[in-house]
């Protein structure tokens, strides 16, 4: 029965990120996550007791797995600048991932108090990866230059997102800008 509903919950939360991916915050329903995984509409609520909770596990579950693989990209490199370059290159090619575009969608969208501070407290987590290599770059302030650079990295992946500007050219430009600043 456990491992029951432990697939079933995995079956929601699947269902939840590709709502989010395709249609963003308001495809996620819960109508809409029970016809995507065959379930009760009412079968839902025995999982979730909102869509805020659904938010919050999807933070729990993929947030982690994501700020993984740009850890895993920061120390496969030598050196602040290439570190710096790995944390830019590694968040942006993550921009297509359905993990990454679901954890966008959560953050745009309107959630309770409680969902907005497990996101704020794993974005700290990603922007603490980087405070060291800004360091070792000599910043006065190598908090605030990191909060700066995730603003770069964050304003690259909503261009991305709208599919205007070809993905490659935003992320040379937002490389660019991490390492040499606006003077390019």
């Amino acid at each position: 029965m456990a491992e029951h509903r432990s697939m079933q919950r995995a079956a929601l939360l699947d269902a939840a990120r590709s709502l989010l991916s395709e249609g963003g915050t308001e495809a996620l329903t819960f109508p809409a996550l029970a016809e995507r995984t065959g379930l009760a509409r009412s079968s839902v609520y025995e999982y979730f007791r909102s869509r805020a909770a659904v938010v919050e596990e999807l933070c729990a579950v993929d947030f982690p797995v994501w700020a993984a693989e740009v850890e895993a990209a920061m120390a496969a490199v030598d050196g602040p600048e290439a570190k710096i370059e790995a944390y830019v290159r590694t968040q942006l090619a993550l921009v297509g991932d359905r993990r990454h575009r679901a954890v966008v969608a959560i953050s745009a969208g309107e959630l309770d108090a409680g969902a907005r501070e497990k996101i704020r407290a794993a974005h700290g987590g990603l922007i603490a990866m980087i405070v060291d290599a800004l360091a070792e770059l000599n910043h006065d302030q190598p908090r605030l230059a990191a909060m700066l650079l995730q603003g770069i990295v964050d304003s690259a992946v909503r261009r991305i997102e709208l599919g205007v500007e070809d993905p490659g050219a935003v992320t040379e430009a937002a490389v660019s800008m991490a390492l040499r600043g606006v003077g390019g």
